[in-house]
């Protein structure tokens, strides 16, 4: 199939900056940007309307960057903690999506869609993870993700213990009291 070429609304990353006229393939058009209002099809009504309206949409499109960018200030540095259940090893029991994380952020103050939380991969392991929160186009921020089996877990994390040490300080039982759990009870009687 041709490409469809289309006159971006707004910067869409990887793709171009407002205003550009692209070419991408019929599905990501069709699928992606139309539905979404990042784009117009390059007819010639399409083209004259966009430069009638450019000024307005540039208006627009800065008022919500400078208030993407002030929520960013605002919550610079943010860290939220996700609790999981998890294997002695750390692996997750499933894992963390960007659904979970948008939550989380929601539940600290910060509102955010899941498809404004930017993960390469799924979090499948205990602790800490850097997370872009994508605000507007032109403004993201990061977002660091506590991915713990409880709160006093993520509170070691946080201040930079690792959870295996912290384990094997506890009192580990020897294998005799293993075995024969009141032998270390009772005095050796002959």
């Amino acid at each position: 199939m041709a490409a469809v070429e289309l006159i971006l609304l707004q910067r869409v990353e990887k793709l171009g900056q407002m205003g550009d006229i692209v070419k991408v393939k019929p599905g990501f058009a069709r699928n992606y940007l139309l539905p979404q209002k990042k784009a117009l099809r390059a007819t010639k009504a399409n083209r004259t309307y966009f430069d009638v309206q450019k000024a307005q949409l540039e208006a627009q499109n800065l008022k919500r960057k400078e208030e993407a960018e002030r929520i960013a200030e605002r919550v610079a540095g943010l860290s939220v903690v996700i609790i999981r259940q998890a294997g002695e090893s750390g692996s997750l029991y499933g894992s963390v999506s960007n659904r979970d994380i948008a939550e989380a952020c929601t539940a600290a103050g910060l509102t955010v869609d899941r498809s404004q939380v930017i993960l390469n991969h799924p979090i499948k392991t205990l602790g800490l993870t850097p997370v872009r929160v994508v605000l507007h186009p032109e403004v993201s921020l990061g977002v660091t993700v506590n991915v713990a089996r409880s709160p006093e877990e993520a509170e070691r994390q946080t201040r930079g213990e690792s959870v295996g040490q912290a384990a094997e300080r506890e009192e580990v039982p020897t294998a005799e009291a293993i075995f024969d759990p009141g032998a270390g009870d009772q005095p050796d009687v002959p």
